[in-house]
């Protein structure tokens, strides 16, 4: 399976991803719709990739202007991947990547962001980990969870509130803002 960057620096390049069901690279149509979403919010921007699979949804933000991503995925295979797809466009010099459980890596970071990207499998959506996330939010910055169109996603706690919620068939998008502290 292959996976086109839309826009920006590596616009039209394509990076792998492993076949069968090991991730669910989210579709370039909804990438596509997230990203004009997004706009200049990523330009210089500190971004974690939660659940990074093959690293598209980090790799598109650097593209399009961020200045630095944070990729955590804990899949063997989809980790190798991540790691080639990071070497093919040139770009760990900007990323750092961690082999490790979003919840376990969460608990041991001391890193804030500008903008988190919550992919979790569909089948596990890992509700509490994705809550712990908030916590690594700078003030008045953004996450995205994407999460099956028919699931459930948080509501937000902490400050951290729901700014808009998007369904597009079978996945969808919430968003998040940290209050200003």
């Amino acid at each position: 399976m292959k996976i086109r960057i839309i826009a920006g620096e590596f616009g039209g390049r394509v990076i792998a991803a492993p076949k069968g069901h090991t991730t669910h690279p989210m579709s370039e149509r909804v990438r596509n719709a997230l990203f004009n979403q997004l706009g200049s919010e990523l330009k210089d921007t500190v971004v974690l990739d939660a659940f990074a699979g093959t690293g598209a949804i980090g790799l598109e933000a650097l593209s399009r202007g961020a200045k630095h991503v944070v990729f955590v995925e804990r899949d063997v295979l989809a980790f190798k991947i991540l790691t080639e797809n990071i070497d093919y466009l040139g770009v760990s010099e900007r990323t750092n990547v961690s082999h490790a459980a979003v919840s376990t890596w969460a608990k041991s970071t001391r890193l804030t962001f500008n903008l988190i990207f919550a992919d979790p499998p569909y089948d596990d959506t890992q509700l509490s980990t994705v809550t712990e996330l908030f916590g690594l939010l700078k003030p008045n910055g953004l996450m995205v969870l994407s999460y099956p169109g028919k699931g459930e996603a948080p509501t937000g706690t902490n400050g951290v509130v729901v700014v808009d919620n998007r369904s597009y068939g079978t996945a969808a998008l919430a968003f998040y803002r940290k209050k200003d502290a």
